[in-house]
Protein backbone atom coordinates (compact mmCIF):
# COMPACT_ATOMS: atom_id res chain seq x y z
CA UNK A 1 0.00 0.00 0.00
CA UNK A 2 1.39 3.71 -1.08
CA UNK A 3 2.37 5.97 2.16
CA UNK A 4 2.73 9.28 1.12
CA UNK A 5 5.54 11.55 3.28
CA UNK A 6 4.39 12.99 6.15
CA UNK A 7 4.60 17.20 5.33
CA UNK A 8 5.47 19.15 8.26
CA UNK A 9 5.12 22.98 8.56
CA UNK A 10 6.54 25.52 10.67
CA UNK A 11 4.76 28.71 11.89
CA UNK A 12 6.99 31.58 13.20
CA UNK A 13 4.65 34.50 15.37
CA UNK A 14 4.77 37.87 15.38
CA UNK A 15 6.55 40.65 18.30
CA UNK A 16 8.34 42.77 17.01
CA UNK A 17 12.25 43.22 18.05
CA UNK A 18 11.72 39.54 19.77
CA UNK A 19 11.33 37.74 16.71
CA UNK A 20 15.24 37.83 16.87
CA UNK A 21 14.24 34.80 18.71
CA UNK A 22 13.16 32.50 15.79
CA UNK A 23 16.79 33.26 14.60
CA UNK A 24 17.77 30.89 17.29
CA UNK A 25 15.12 28.31 16.77
CA UNK A 26 16.51 27.92 13.01
CA UNK A 27 20.25 27.76 14.32
CA UNK A 28 18.98 24.45 15.97
CA UNK A 29 16.79 23.41 13.11
CA UNK A 30 20.31 23.83 10.65
CA UNK A 31 22.10 21.93 13.15
CA UNK A 32 19.81 18.59 12.77
CA UNK A 33 19.22 18.90 9.41
CA UNK A 34 15.59 19.55 9.66
CA UNK A 35 13.70 21.42 6.07
CA UNK A 36 10.05 22.09 6.47
CA UNK A 37 7.27 20.95 3.94
CA UNK A 38 6.04 24.55 4.32
CA UNK A 39 6.21 27.89 6.05
CA UNK A 40 3.87 30.30 7.38
CA UNK A 41 4.80 33.95 9.69
CA UNK A 42 3.13 36.57 11.08
CA UNK A 43 4.51 40.65 11.46
CA UNK A 44 8.48 39.87 12.27
CA UNK A 45 7.60 36.27 11.60
CA UNK A 46 6.91 36.91 7.88
CA UNK A 47 10.21 38.48 8.08
CA UNK A 48 12.44 35.54 9.37
CA UNK A 49 10.22 32.87 7.89
CA UNK A 50 10.69 34.28 4.56
CA UNK A 51 14.46 34.80 4.86
CA UNK A 52 14.26 30.50 6.06
CA UNK A 53 11.94 29.89 2.96
CA UNK A 54 14.16 31.45 0.55
CA UNK A 55 16.68 29.01 1.86
CA UNK A 56 18.92 31.42 4.34
CA UNK A 57 21.15 29.95 7.28
CA UNK A 58 20.98 30.94 10.45
CA UNK A 59 24.38 32.80 10.00
CA UNK A 60 23.07 34.83 6.88
CA UNK A 61 20.17 35.91 8.77
CA UNK A 62 21.90 36.85 12.24
CA UNK A 63 24.47 39.29 10.32
CA UNK A 64 21.90 40.89 8.55
CA UNK A 65 19.82 41.42 12.01
CA UNK A 66 23.40 43.10 13.14
CA UNK A 67 23.41 45.35 10.92
CA UNK A 68 19.71 46.47 11.41
CA UNK A 69 18.43 49.93 13.21
CA UNK A 70 14.81 51.11 14.53
CA UNK A 71 15.26 53.90 12.31
CA UNK A 72 15.95 52.02 9.22
CA UNK A 73 12.44 49.92 9.60
CA UNK A 74 10.31 53.17 10.79
CA UNK A 75 11.55 55.96 8.49
CA UNK A 76 9.03 58.80 10.13
CA UNK A 77 10.57 59.98 12.97
CA UNK A 78 7.59 62.98 13.91
CA UNK A 79 5.78 62.05 17.10
CA UNK A 80 2.03 60.58 16.45
CA UNK A 81 2.55 60.46 12.37
CA UNK A 82 2.77 56.88 11.00
CA UNK A 83 5.60 56.01 8.30
CA UNK A 84 5.07 54.44 5.31
CA UNK A 85 6.76 50.91 5.24
CA UNK A 86 9.45 51.84 2.60
CA UNK A 87 11.78 50.55 5.19
CA UNK A 88 11.13 47.28 5.55
CA UNK A 89 10.39 46.56 1.80
CA UNK A 90 13.77 48.37 1.68
CA UNK A 91 14.99 45.98 4.10
CA UNK A 92 13.06 43.07 2.35
CA UNK A 93 14.62 43.62 -1.32
CA UNK A 94 18.11 44.38 -0.58
CA UNK A 95 18.20 40.75 1.04
CA UNK A 96 16.06 38.87 -1.64
CA UNK A 97 15.82 41.16 -4.48
CA UNK A 98 12.71 42.01 -6.24
CA UNK A 99 10.92 38.45 -6.17
CA UNK A 100 7.69 37.09 -6.15
CA UNK A 101 6.43 34.54 -3.00
CA UNK A 102 6.40 31.97 -5.51
CA UNK A 103 10.15 32.81 -6.45
CA UNK A 104 11.09 31.35 -2.51
CA UNK A 105 12.61 27.75 -2.44
CA UNK A 106 10.28 26.36 0.57
CA UNK A 107 5.94 27.01 -0.07
CA UNK A 108 5.69 30.19 2.02
CA UNK A 109 3.10 32.40 3.59
CA UNK A 110 2.21 35.60 4.99
CA UNK A 111 0.13 36.46 7.28
CA UNK A 112 -2.05 40.11 7.41
CA UNK A 113 -5.45 41.36 7.44
CA UNK A 114 -7.37 43.64 4.94
CA UNK A 115 -8.66 46.78 6.75
CA UNK A 116 -11.14 46.90 3.98
CA UNK A 117 -12.88 43.62 4.76
CA UNK A 118 -11.75 42.82 8.22
CA UNK A 119 -10.64 39.36 6.56
CA UNK A 120 -7.73 37.82 7.67
CA UNK A 121 -5.04 37.36 4.69
CA UNK A 122 -2.82 35.00 3.55
CA UNK A 123 -0.69 35.87 0.78
CA UNK A 124 1.28 33.21 -1.11
CA UNK A 125 1.64 34.90 -4.23
CA UNK A 126 3.00 38.43 -5.13
CA UNK A 127 5.60 40.54 -4.37
CA UNK A 128 7.30 39.24 -1.64
CA UNK A 129 8.25 42.53 0.02
CA UNK A 130 5.17 44.17 -0.06
CA UNK A 131 3.49 40.93 1.25
CA UNK A 132 6.05 41.08 4.53
CA UNK A 133 5.47 44.37 4.49
CA UNK A 134 1.83 44.18 5.04
CA UNK A 135 2.25 41.62 8.11
CA UNK A 136 4.62 43.97 9.44
CA UNK A 137 2.39 47.07 9.33
CA UNK A 138 1.51 47.80 13.23
CA UNK A 139 -1.63 50.26 13.05
CA UNK A 140 -1.00 53.41 13.92
CA UNK A 141 2.72 52.58 13.41
CA UNK A 142 2.45 52.03 9.85
CA UNK A 143 0.10 53.43 6.60
CA UNK A 144 -1.62 50.12 5.45
CA UNK A 145 -0.15 48.94 2.57
CA UNK A 146 -1.99 48.83 -0.85
CA UNK A 147 -1.92 45.17 -2.08
CA UNK A 148 -4.21 43.73 -4.44
CA UNK A 149 -6.57 46.04 -3.87
CA UNK A 150 -6.57 45.35 -0.34
CA UNK A 151 -5.33 47.82 1.97
CA UNK A 152 -2.89 45.65 4.81
CA UNK A 153 -2.27 45.64 8.41
CA UNK A 154 -0.42 43.50 10.83
CA UNK A 155 -1.45 39.64 10.53
CA UNK A 156 -1.49 40.08 14.32
CA UNK A 157 -4.65 41.42 14.78
CA UNK A 158 -6.09 38.20 13.93
CA UNK A 159 -4.39 35.82 13.90
CA UNK A 160 -0.48 36.02 15.75
CA UNK A 161 0.74 32.44 15.50
CA UNK A 162 -0.26 30.87 11.54
CA UNK A 163 -0.38 27.56 12.79
CA UNK A 164 -3.39 26.95 10.73
CA UNK A 165 -1.86 27.88 7.09
CA UNK A 166 -0.03 25.22 7.15
CA UNK A 167 -2.60 22.79 8.00
CA UNK A 168 -4.49 24.40 5.37
CA UNK A 169 -2.07 23.49 2.81
CA UNK A 170 -1.74 19.95 3.50
CA UNK A 171 0.47 19.77 6.60
CA UNK A 172 0.03 16.80 9.09
CA UNK A 173 1.97 18.15 11.94
CA UNK A 174 3.02 21.78 12.45
CA UNK A 175 5.75 23.08 15.26
CA UNK A 176 4.80 27.22 16.21
CA UNK A 177 7.39 29.42 17.91
CA UNK A 178 5.88 32.01 20.15
CA UNK A 179 8.28 34.64 20.29
CA UNK A 180 5.82 36.55 22.44
CA UNK A 181 4.67 34.44 24.93
CA UNK A 182 4.64 36.93 27.66
CA UNK A 183 2.39 39.42 25.76
CA UNK A 184 -0.59 39.00 28.63
CA UNK A 185 0.14 40.38 31.89
CA UNK A 186 -2.33 42.29 34.05
CA UNK A 187 -2.49 45.65 35.69
CA UNK A 188 -3.33 47.08 39.23
CA UNK A 189 -4.00 50.45 37.91
CA UNK A 190 -7.34 51.81 37.01
CA UNK A 191 -6.00 54.55 34.97
CA UNK A 192 -7.25 54.86 31.47
CA UNK A 193 -4.19 53.88 29.67
CA UNK A 194 -3.09 51.37 31.77
CA UNK A 195 -6.44 49.83 31.31
CA UNK A 196 -6.43 50.06 27.41
CA UNK A 197 -3.31 48.77 27.52
CA UNK A 198 -4.18 45.70 29.31
CA UNK A 199 -7.47 44.92 27.41
CA UNK A 200 -5.02 45.33 24.05
CA UNK A 201 -3.00 42.55 25.50
CA UNK A 202 -5.85 40.37 26.62
CA UNK A 203 -7.13 40.82 22.93
CA UNK A 204 -3.70 39.35 21.73
CA UNK A 205 -3.54 36.42 23.92
CA UNK A 206 -6.86 35.35 22.38
CA UNK A 207 -5.57 36.04 18.70
CA UNK A 208 -2.56 33.72 19.80
CA UNK A 209 -4.42 30.57 20.69
CA UNK A 210 -5.72 29.10 17.41
CA UNK A 211 -1.66 28.76 16.75
CA UNK A 212 -1.48 26.88 20.11
CA UNK A 213 -4.71 24.64 19.25
CA UNK A 214 -2.76 24.24 15.60
CA UNK A 215 0.55 23.05 17.16
CA UNK A 216 1.91 19.76 17.74
CA UNK A 217 4.97 21.53 19.37
CA UNK A 218 5.05 24.69 20.95
CA UNK A 219 8.77 26.63 21.36
CA UNK A 220 8.00 29.93 23.52
CA UNK A 221 11.27 31.12 24.59
CA UNK A 222 11.31 33.54 27.36
CA UNK A 223 11.61 36.88 25.99
CA UNK A 224 9.83 39.03 28.85
CA UNK A 225 12.81 40.46 29.86
CA UNK A 226 13.50 41.81 26.20
CA UNK A 227 11.45 45.21 24.25
CA UNK A 228 9.31 44.67 21.11
CA UNK A 229 10.29 47.84 19.95
CA UNK A 230 14.40 47.78 20.49
CA UNK A 231 16.99 45.78 18.80
CA UNK A 232 18.97 45.71 21.90
CA UNK A 233 19.84 41.81 22.84
CA UNK A 234 19.82 40.14 19.73
CA UNK A 235 22.80 37.83 20.70
CA UNK A 236 20.81 36.88 24.15
CA UNK A 237 17.65 36.40 22.17
CA UNK A 238 19.14 34.27 19.67
CA UNK A 239 20.80 31.61 22.51
CA UNK A 240 17.60 32.16 24.22
CA UNK A 241 15.37 30.83 20.67
CA UNK A 242 18.10 28.40 20.50
CA UNK A 243 17.78 27.08 23.79
CA UNK A 244 14.22 27.05 23.93
CA UNK A 245 14.22 24.98 20.41
CA UNK A 246 17.20 22.57 21.38
CA UNK A 247 14.70 21.71 25.23
CA UNK A 248 12.52 20.09 22.45
CA UNK A 249 14.24 18.87 19.90
CA UNK A 250 13.20 15.17 20.79
CA UNK A 251 9.68 16.07 20.36
CA UNK A 252 10.30 17.78 17.22
CA UNK A 253 12.14 14.76 15.76
CA UNK A 254 9.44 12.21 16.79
CA UNK A 255 7.33 14.51 14.25
CA UNK A 256 9.82 13.70 11.52
CA UNK A 257 9.99 10.13 12.28
CA UNK A 258 6.46 9.90 11.90
CA UNK A 259 4.57 7.77 9.15
CA UNK A 260 0.99 9.68 10.24
CA UNK A 261 -0.57 11.59 12.00
CA UNK A 262 -1.74 10.09 15.18
CA UNK A 263 -5.30 12.12 14.91
CA UNK A 264 -5.99 14.39 11.76
CA UNK A 265 -6.88 17.70 13.36
CA UNK A 266 -8.12 20.43 11.93
CA UNK A 267 -8.86 24.29 13.14
CA UNK A 268 -9.64 26.70 10.79
CA UNK A 269 -10.75 29.95 9.78
CA UNK A 270 -11.22 29.59 5.99
CA UNK A 271 -14.27 31.36 5.50
CA UNK A 272 -12.60 34.60 7.57
CA UNK A 273 -9.57 34.10 4.94
CA UNK A 274 -8.55 35.63 1.88
CA UNK A 275 -6.02 33.12 -0.11
CA UNK A 276 -4.34 35.17 -2.33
Amino acid sequence: MFSRKVKIGIAFGGGGARGFTHIGAIKAFDEFGLKFDYIAGTSAGSVIGAAYAAGKSWQEIYETAKKLKAKDIRTNHIPLMPSKTDGIEKMMTDFFGDINIEDLKTPFSAVAVDIKSTKQVCISHGNLAKAVAGSCCVPGVFVPVEFGGMLLCDGGLQNTIPADIPRHFGCDYVVCVDCNKSRTYGTESSKLFDVLSCSIRILMKSNAVKGYVNSDVVIAPETKQFRATKTDGLDEMVEEGYRATIDLMPEIMQLFNRKKPFLKRKFTTENETEFV
